[in-house]
């Protein structure tokens, strides 16, 4: 009876050890995931930003969801392809993010940041100026797409 109690005994704790080691390591996957997703979303912007610079709106295309839509810190609504055509026109010297922050809600993530830009618009005006910006991006059929964007200028 003894050797049946012993032996339920340490069942049960190997089995509480199990348990608990898993519930680790499924934490641990759960930090790490969130770091590479909060890093795979950062080098996006990156992405974004690099292709601004290129006037490349070419390279937006994968990036943006097709339902996009972008509030620009003038104030005009602008849908993907709008935001892509208006990427080729401007021709920047400067365009750097800095204080980007990544809020992750499951299969979705809100990016802010502060954006520099310096050259010329699409519409040919000489711009220097620096603007807080918010991102929303959703992951879609596996693959994070920015659904929105908004910017208001900084003074």
């Amino acid at each position: 009876m003894r050797l049946v109690t012993a032996t339920a005994a340490a069942f049960l704790l190997m089995a509480g050890m199990a348990v608990a080691q898993q519930s680790m390591a499924s934490k641990t996957e759960t930090h790490a995931g969130s770091a590479t997703v909060e890093q795979h979303l950062k080098n996006m912007e990156d992405q974004w930003v690099k292709a601004s610079l290129a006037s490349n709106g070419d390279a937006l295309g994968p990036l943006l969801a097709d339902d996009f839509v972008n509030i620009d810190s003038d104030g005009k609504v602008l849908n993907k392809q709008e935001t892509m055509e208006r990427t080729k026109k401007s021709k920047w010297e400067v365009s750097e993010l800095s204080e980007l922050q990544v809020n992750e809600h499951g299969d979705s993530a809100v990016v802010t940041g502060v954006w520099h830009g310096k050259g010329t618009d699409s519409e040919g005006k000489t711009v220097d100026t620096r603007e807080r910006w918010a991102d929303t991006w959703v992951k879609k059929n596996g693959k994070w797409q920015c659904v929105a964007s908004a910017a208001a200028p900084l003074t």
